[in-house]
C-alpha cells in the first residue's frame, strides 16, 4: 500500500516537472516568437490585406454607393438621378474635408482619368447653388441617422423629390460634363466594396471593361508583369544553375585540403559578407560597362574589337554576373558543410574495387552531396527571386525583377494595392516552387551538414 501511495506521488512530481520544463521552454522561445510576429508576420498579413482593401471608395461616397446598389447596367445607360445627388452631397463634404481627392487617387489606379473629375468637381462645387446643396446635404444626413428624427423620417427618407434629383444631375454634369458618361458610373459601382479583386486583376495584365462589362486582357503594350514574373523565374534558375556550377568545386577544394589552408580560404568565401551589397554592385558595373575593365582587358588581347564592345551589364547578363557573385556564398557553404562530413575512405575504396576516379565520384561521392546542392539550391532560388538592389542597378530594362516593380508601386507610384498584389502573388509563388521541391526532391533530403 505504502508503495502503491509512493508511486503515484513520483508520479505527479515526474508530472509538475515536466510540465515547468516545458513552461520554461515556451518562455525561453517567447520572445523570438513575439519578434517574429511583429517583424516578419505582420507585415505579411498587412500586405495580404493591402492587396484586396477598397475601404476608400465606401468610406468617402457613402450617400452614392447606397444609390448605385439597385442599378441594372443593362436597362439603364446612365444611374437614377438619386446617384448624381448622392454624388453631389458627397463631393460637397469630402471638398470641405479635404478626402474626395483621396477617393479619385484610388479609382484613378482601375480607370484613368478619374482623379482629374473628381479635383475638378472639388474645384466646381463652389459654382453649384447653395440650397440646393443644403438641401441634399441635409436629406442625406437624415437618411445616415438611425435615431431621433431619423427614425421618425423612416417613411420619407428613402427618396428626393423628383424636381430636386433632376437639378442635382444637372448640376453635377455642369460641374463635368464627363458626369454624363456610363463608363465612369459603371467603374464607381463595380469598385464600390469594401473589398476588390481589381489590384490581381492588374497583376495578371487583365483589368475591368466597364463599356464591356466585363474582363479583358490588357493591350499588348501594356502587359508587363506576366513577362515580369516569367523573367524573374528564368533568371533565377539561371542564377541557380550558375552559383551550382561555380560553387561545387571551390566547396570540393575546401573540403578535401588541410583544415589550415582551408580556413584561410574560406576567409575569401565570407568576405563579400564584409563588404556593402551597394559597393559590390557598384563595383561591377565600373568592371562591366563598355570602358570597364573587362571590355578594356579584352580589346588589349585583341578579343573584342573596339568598334564593338560586348554590352554586359544594364541587361539581364549584368544581372546574372553580379546576382551570381553576391549569392555564391550561399550556395558553397552548405555545399561545404555537406562534403566536410564524407569521408575520403568511400572514395578510396570505390578505387580499390576497381573503379575509374569519375566513376568514384559518380556513383560513390556525388549522390552524397545532393542534400547539400539541394539546401544551397533552395537558399540561392529563393533569395534570387525576391532581390531588388542589384537587378535595380545592373539590370537596365530586360535585367529588371518584379521585385523592382513592387518597389516602384511602394515607393513612387503611391499604389500600394497593387505592389501588395504583387507581392502576394510572389508570396505564393515561392510557396508553390517550395512546394513542388518537397514532392520531387523532399524536404527532408535537404541538409546543411
Amino acid at each position: 500500500m505504502e508503495a502503491s501511495i509512493g508511486s503515484v506521488t513520483l508520479k505527479k512530481q515526474f508530472a509538475r516537472a515536466e510540465r515547468r520544463k516545458r513552461w520554461r521552454a515556451l518562455l525561453l522561445v517567447l520572445p523570438l516568437f513575439l519578434f517574429v510576429a511583429i517583424t516578419f508576420l505582420s507585415p505579411v498579413f498587412y500586405m495580404l490585406y493591402k492587396s484586396v482593401d477598397n475601404t476608400i471608395v465606401p468610406q468617402y461616397l457613402p450617400h452614392t454607393l447606397p444609390t448605385l446598389a439597385d442599378w441594372n447596367v443593362e436597362d439603364l445607360p446612365l444611374p437614377p438621378n438619386n446617384a448624381f445627388a448622392g454624388m453631389l452631397a458627397d463631393i460637397k463634404t469630402g471638398a470641405k474635408e479635404k478626402t474626395i481627392t483621396q477617393v479619385g487617387r484610388r479609382l484613378n489606379f482601375e480607370t484613368p482619368g478619374l482623379s482629374s473629375i473628381f479635383r475638378k468637381s472639388a474645384r466646381n462645387i463652389k459654382k453649384v447653388d447653395d440650397d440646393l446643396l443644403n438641401v441634399l446635404v441635409s436629406h442625406f444626413a437624415i437618411v445616415a441617422d438611425t435615431s431621433g428624427l431619423g427614425a421618425f423620417l423612416a417613411d420619407k427618407k428613402d427618396r428626393l423629390d423628383e424636381e430636386t434629383t433632376t437639378a442635382a444631375r444637372q448640376a453635377l454634369i455642369e460641374v463635368d460634363k464627363k458626369w454624363g458618361e456610363p463608363d465612369i458610373w459603371r467603374n464607381i459601382k463595380y469598385f464600390s466594396g469594401d473589398y476588390t479583386g481589381g489590384y490581381f486583376l492588374r497583376s495578371g495584365d487583365a483589368a475591368y471593361s466597364s463599356s464591356q462589362d466585363a474582363f479583358k486582357r490588357q493591350e499588348e503594350k501594356e502587359r508587363i508583369y506576366v513577362r515580369l514574373f516569367i523573367r524573374t523565374l528564368i533568371l533565377s534558375v539561371i542564377i541557380t544553375l550558375t552559383t551550382i556550377l561555380m560553387g561545387y568545386p571551390v566547396a570540393f577544394l575546401l573540403s578535401n585540403i588541410p583544415l589550415r589552408i582551408s580556413n584561410l580560404l574560406m576567409i575569401l568565401v565570407l568576405l563579400p559578407f564584409w563588404t556593402s551589397l551597394l559597393v559590390r554592385t557598384s563595383s561591377w558595373i565600373v568592371l562591366l560597362q563598355e570602358k570597364g575593365v573587362v571590355n578594356e582587358i579584352l580589346v588589349n588581347l585583341g578579343l573584342v574589337d573596339n568598334a564593338n564592345r560586348l554590352e554586359i551589364i544594364h541587361n539581364s547578363t549584368g544581372t546574372i554576373i553580379a546576382m551570381t557573385h553576391t549569392l555564391l556564398p550561399f550556395m558553397i557553404l552548405p555545399l561545404y558543410s555537406v562534403m566536410k562530413t564524407i569521408s575520403p575512405s568511400y572514395m578510396r575504396a570505390a578505387r580499390s574495387m576497381g573503379a575509374t576516379a569519375f566513376t568514384a565520384f559518380r556513383r560513390v561521392y556525388f549522390p552524397q552531396t545532393v542534400p547539400g546542392i539541394g539546401a544551397g539550391a533552395i537558399l540561392v532560388f529563393i533569395l534570387s527571386i525576391g532581390y531588388y538592389i542589384t537587378p535595380e542597378l545592373v539590370g537596365g530594362t530586360t535585367g529588371t525583377f518584379i521585385s523592382n516593380r513592387i518597389a516602384y508601386h511602394i515607393q513612387s507610384s503611391l499604389d500600394w494595392g497593387l505592389g501588395a498584389a504583387l507581392g502576394s502573388l510572389l508570396l505564393v509563388l515561392v510557396l508553390i516552387l517550395y512546394w513542388c521541391y518537397d514532392r520531387i526532391v523532399g524536404i527532408d533530403n535537404m541538409k546543411l551538414g
